[in-house]
């Protein structure tokens, strides 16, 4: 699981094993998770966290995507190979 962020509270990461799916990142606090899709930024899946920690999340996601997208595309790799 390449941790490819921490922000405050927060572990951004993706699973090694889903190269199959579309680019997204996992974000985990404590024993909550959730999942967002990088390509539009959405909420794929919530653990727990509430609606105003997602809008936090979210724009953290969206600050970031393209690190996140660049980090994706190298570890499964996407593009030049």
């Amino acid at each position: 699981m390449p941790t490819v962020l921490r922000s405050g509270p927060y572990r951004l990461y993706f699973y090694s094993h889903e190269p199959n799916e579309p680019p997204h990142i996992h974000v985990d606090r404590e024993e909550l998770s959730a999942k967002f899709w990088l390509d539009p930024v959405q909420l794929a899946r919530n653990f727990g966290f509430r609606a105003h920690e997602l809008r936090t999340i979210q724009s953290i996601v969206t600050e970031h995507r393209r690190a996140f997208q660049e980090a994706w595309n190298e570890f499964f790799g996407v593009g030049g190979r």
